[in-house]
């Protein structure tokens, strides 16, 4: 089964999480494209929506919303996501994924479209162990 690595961006804290998603968790995300919301019960979060805002494949070759097919291709770019010209007018041709997702790609990057009634941080708090009792 395909397995990704999801940052999760929250807006309203500013903080980014790394969720390790495999099985049904990655199913929700094929077959949608960058911009797309998913429901974020899919990763445990109820009450949220996710919005997916970018990709990357093993190679660390980005995807881009514009191009609406699944694959990798050679594009001429003159600027934006994968490619930022250092002289102006300059334009070259480089490698780009589609924007849509596909079981080839490991990284996948989103943002949180809506709130929950849990906030995040409570779903990311580390576990606290329980104090001993104290002797007597």
């Amino acid at each position: 089964m395909v397995d990704f690595k999801v940052v999760l961006s929250d807006p309203a804290t500013g903080m980014a999480y790394n969720i390790d998603a495999s099985g049904a968790g990655a199913g929700s995300f094929i077959g949608k494209s960058i911009g797309d919301e998913i429901d974020g019960s899919a990763l445990g979060f109820d009450g949220y929506k996710i919005r997916i805002t970018g990709a990357s494949d093993r190679n660390g070759t980005p995807a881009r919303k514009n191009l609406q097919f699944a694959g990798r291709r050679k594009i001429l770019m003159t600027g934006g996501v994968g490619f930022h010209p250092v002289v102006e007018g300059e334009r070259r041709r480089k490698m780009v994924r589609g924007g849509e997702i596909t079981q080839d790609f490991v990284q996948i990057n989103a943002v949180v479209a809506t709130q929950g009634s849990k906030a995040l941080a409570e779903y990311f708090a580390p576990e606290t162990p329980e104090a001993p009792a104290a002797a007597e």
